[in-house]
């Protein structure tokens, strides 16, 4: 019963993030996008900073950006499949250590549902 309970809510907070991510506005994810891209870069010529180059991550498998150094949590979590949708970047873009428990990453996360949606609306005209 407690198994559940627990997939319920985590479904449930799914449901909620998803109407948002629909909605999703590039021009601002732009905007907030600058949270992100002292260690991330995108469009023509990006290349790895800190974090991996995310052209073409929506969608895309987990630790495939060539030339990137993965954690090891990271390389465990992509041969398990873990795939980069929409749902999972939401989920990672607002708690990276609740996807990606030993993640490198220090950032601590977007806070607001509305900058998740945006960063992945504008993260999708990359690809």
């Amino acid at each position: 019963m407690r198994n559940i309970l627990t997939c319920l809510v985590t479904l449930a907070g799914l449901l909620a993030v998803q109407p948002a991510l629909a909605d999703g506005d590039a021009v601002a994810g732009k905007k907030a996008f600058k949270k992100c891209a002292a260690c991330h870069a995108v469009g023509d010529g990006a290349k790895n900073k800190v974090g991996p180059a995310l052209n073409g991550i929506v969608g895309a498998p987990a630790a495939q950006v060539e030339g990137f150094k993965y954690s090891a949590n990271m390389v465990e979590l992509a041969e398990g499949g873990l795939v980069w949708d929409e749902e999972t970047l939401a989920a990672y873009l607002h708690k990276p250590k609740d996807v990606v428990p030993k993640t490198k990453m220090s950032f601590a996360g977007l806070r607001k549902d509305e900058d998740v949606a945006n960063v992945i609306a504008y993260l999708k005209t990359f690809e």
